[in-house]
């Protein structure tokens, strides 16, 4: 996957506590612990993953163009 992004600050919208993280290549993230808060994350309503909803950069499929990382 040249060109793709993999790392995406995640922010949290309960305490707004933002951190870098690894996102995968193989999967879809769809929950994530806040580190500080220790609220759980979800993708919002037409997001496919955490890192869609609330992060700096889309997920890698969807930096393809794929449109839903978890379409079959």
């Amino acid at each position: 996957m040249t060109g793709v992004v993999l790392q995406s600050m995640l922010t949290c919208p309960e305490c707004g506590h933002a951190k870098w993280e690894i996102m995968p290549t193989d999967a879809c993230q769809w929950f994530h612990e806040c580190g500080h808060c220790k609220a759980v994350l979800r993708p919002l309503p037409g997001d496919c993953c955490v890192f869609c909803s609330y992060g700096t950069v889309k997920c890698p499929p969807m930096q393809h163009g794929a449109g839903s990382c978890c379409a079959g």
